[in-house]
This record gives structure tokens, C-alpha cells and sequence, in this order.
């Protein structure tokens, strides 16, 4: 990809405002980073300082932002393709290509010290991992190269409450990783059901996703081998250290009502899809979202409660 193949000519120099460059950090992927980080940091056994614990999340934050940032320079191209992705500030024309790469970069450099000397220097490196493995080996690799792109690069996504654990307690534990792991898994039937009703984007991209390459078929089955999958996950980690009778609740309750989407989308074929506009695979895409945050919010909730013996087991 070059900056000249992104229509640069149709960047009006100056039009920019802060909140073009904003968006260049994809605020609504940062806020996804920014929480579940915190989530990752306060169920850590040890207290963090207030000011340390803020500069933390801050760093973290900035580190997402920087990714999204160099994710957009990247796919410029494909981005003016796409509905869901034409109007960002690249394909806008409101930013050009160059500054979104001077942006990323001077965020992610920016992000990995100050964390490293906020915090400690495990959490800065693997912040640095995270960045690398979220523009590099997702954006530029798998995204164009396999269908499995969403299943693998989806590990991007589930590092921040790793990183925020990391930064608490400058050593890894199992739970952190059952965090990941959590995100991990949802992260395909997230975006599979996505995918679902915006087939025609990734056709018009020439992007691999399942629904192209396998058909929409095969994509709702695996929608519902994931979702399953996740459905155990989710539930066996109540009994971990970072569940309790809280997210237990919380998990029986999303997953029985994941699993029935799931299996809903997996009975349904293309005629009824396209004769309610995909009401059920939307209907499980707004599902998804509320998904994740109420499970880290059950375990946060865990966590806060834990000191005053109302949360954990």
C-alpha cells in the first residue's frame, strides 16, 4: 500500500479538526481497551496507587489509539471500499495517510516508555507486543491473507486486561489469561455475525472474511461451535480467582441467552435472512456488545466487593 493509492489529491490541506484526528484512534475499540485494562488491574491481588493506576489506564489507552491509528494509514485503501468505513478521516479525505503514520507511531513510542516508567517495564513491553501484534501481524498480515483473520488476530483485542494485571503486579498469574481468553473467544461470533449482513463490504474489499470465502452457511455454524465454546469458558471461569456468585449470575444468564441466538442464526437460511433485513444476526450482534462489558463488569464487581468479603468465593 502507498499514500498515493489512497486518492491524496483529494486531501484538502488545513480542512483536519481535532476530532478527525480523534476518530483516527477509534475511540469505540479504545473505550472496549480502556475498560477491560481496568478490569485487568483492579482484580490484580495487590493495590495500585491511584495516580500510578490512572497513568496506567491512560497509557493503555494510548497505546489502543496508536494502533488504531496505524490500522487506518494501513487499510486506507479497503477502508474507502467499505459502507461500514468510508466515511473515516482517510478515505474522508479530512486527514492524509502520512500524518495518520506519524500519529500512530509517535503515540505508540510515547505509550510504551511512559508505561514502562509509570508502571514497570514488563507491562511497557508487552504493551509494545500488543501494538506490533495488532498492526503488523493482524492489519497487515492475516486480515488480507486467511479467514482466519478475526480468530487469530483477535488475540490483539484480549491482551489489554493482561497488560493492566501486568502493570499492577509485574508478573503473569492464570487469571489474567482467562480475561484473554474470554475476549478471545468472543471475538469470532462478534464479528462473524457482523460479517453476516455486511458480506457485500468484505466482497467489494476483497477482505478473506469467513462469509466470503465459506459462505454464510458455514459462517453461522461456526458462530454456534464458538459460541459454545465460549458459553464453557465463560462459565468455568466463576470459579477461578477473579469469579464468585456475581458472574456466575451474570454468566448463566448471557451465555443461555448467547447460546439461543446462536443457535437461532444457525437455523436460519438466506431467504429469511434477506425478508427481515437480518433482524435476528443484528439482534445477536447488539447482544455481543453487552456480552463482553457485563461479563468484565461482573468480574470488577467481584473484585470491588472482594475487600469486604460480599465478592469472590
Amino acid at each position: 500500500m502507498t499514500d498515493a493509492s489512497i486518492n491524496a489529491s483529494t486531501v484538502q490541506q488545513g480542512d483536519a479538526e481535532f476530532g478527525d484526528y480523534f476518530a483516527l484512534l477509534k475511540p469505540r475499540v479504545m473505550s472496549l481497551v480502556v475498560f477491560t485494562a481496568l478490569v485487568g488491574l483492579l482484580a490484580a491481588p495487590v493495590g495500585v496507587h491511584p495516580v500510578i493506576g490512572f497513568s496506567a489506564i491512560l497509557f493503555i489507552a494510548i497505546g489502543g489509539g496508536a494502533s488504531g491509528a496505524l490500522n487506518m494509514w494501513w487499510d486506507a485503501d479497503i477502508d474507502q471500499v467499505m459502507k461500514r468505513t468510508k466515511s473515516r478521516p482517510i478515505p474522508a479525505g479530512k486527514v492524509e495517510p502520512g500524518e495518520a503514520l506519524s500519529l500512530g507511531l509517535a503515540l505508540s513510542g510515547l505509550s510504551v516508555i511512559m508505561l514502562a516508567l509509570a508502571t514497570n517495564v514488563f507491562a511497557g513491553a508487552f504493551l509494545a507486543f500488543t501494538i506490533f501484534f495488532y498492526v503488523v501481524i493482524y492489519t497487515m498480515w492475516l486480515k488480507r491473507a486467511t479467514p482466519q483473520n478475526i480468530v487469530i488476530g483477535g488475540a490483539a483485542g484480549a491482551f489489554p486486561p493482561v497488560i493492566g494485571w501486568i502493570a499492577a503486579t509485574g508478573s503473569m498469574a492464570v487469571e489474567p489469561w482467562l480475561m484473554f481468553a474470554l475476549t478471545f473467544m468472543w471475538t469470532p461470533p462478534h464479528f462473524w455475525a457482523l460479517a453476516l449482513f455486511m458480506r457485500s463490504d468484505y466482497d467489494d474489499a476483497g477482505v478473506p472474511m469467513l462469509t466470503v470465502t465459506h459462505g454464510r452457511r458455514s459462517t453461522r455454524k461456526h458462530i454456534l461451535i464458538y459460541t459454545a465454546l465460549l458459553a464453557l469458558l465463560a462459565v468455568g471461569t466463576a470459579f477461578s480467582g477473579v469469579g464468585g456468585p456475581i458472574y456466575l449470575v451474570v454468566a448463566l444468564v448471557l451465555n443461555a441467552l448467547f447460546l439461543h441466538g446462536a443457535w437461532k442464526i444457525s437455523r436460519r437460511d438466506e431467504d429469511d435472512s434477506e425478508a427481515d433485513n437480518f433482524k435476528v444476526e443484528r439482534s445477536f450482534f447488539k447482544l455481543s456488545l453487552l456480552y463482553l462489558f457485563l461479563h468484565f463488569g461482573a468480574i470488577l464487581a467481584e473484585a470491588v466487593l472482594k475487600p469486604y468479603g460480599l465478592g469472590g468465593w
